[in-house]
């Protein structure tokens, strides 16, 4: 038989690569085998992060003025509820060093000492103490010892339309700020 009617019978193509075309499949290769390492490095870095984050509230009620005795009073949500004759005012409970809830010290009688910003005597009748690294804060937040480097945040305070005190801890207010019940 002839080479030609060998080749007409013949219904395999004959698949002939070059080198460009079989770096081109290598290359196409490297290419899916690095897109699914990225796709699937995205999922797992996704998979961590939460759909829905259960954070407290930023604005809550804390119960109505008659609830709040005079002095300070700690809520469970790390602040302080501070009444001076029926002016409310809310302050961090959260040290600003590294995060420690600080503690209340009552003084009776009441504390003085001198304003450097005043130069007047001041009377304290509490302060507050940092157990974790002893930073100390006067009864205005402000920062007299310690490593804190900055004052206790005041909180802004607004009553509800059922009476009750409303702290909003997504707004820092002026240490000047007083709700007058």
């Amino acid at each position: 038989m002839s080479e030609d009617k060998l080749n007409k019978n013949d219904y395999s193509p004959k698949l002939e690569i070059t080198r460009r075309g079989f770096l081109s499949l290598i290359g196409l290769g490297f290419l899916g085998v690095i897109g699914s390492l990225v796709l699937q490095g995205f999922s797992a870095v996704r998979s961590i992060i939460p759909n829905v984050l259960y954070e407290p509230p930023k604005k809550f009620k804390v119960g109505p003025p008659s609830k709040f005795s005079e002095g300070a009073t700690f809520l469970s949500e790390r602040l302080f509820i501070i009444n001076n004759n029926n002016e409310f005012h809310a302050i961090s409970a959260i040290c600003t060093h590294l995060g420690c809830t600080v503690n209340l010290a009552k003084y009776s009688p009441p504390k003085a000492y001198v304003s450097r910003r005043t130069g007047k005597t001041v009377d304290e009748t509490f302060e507050f103490h940092c157990p974790c690294h002893g930073s100390k804060y006067r009864e205005n937040g402000n920062v007299y010892a310690g490593p804190a480097p900055l004052p206790l945040p005041w909180y802004e305070l607004s009553l509800a339309p059922d009476g009750q005190i409303v702290v909003n801890t997504d707004k820092i207010v002026d240490h000047n700020f007083r709700l007058k019940v």
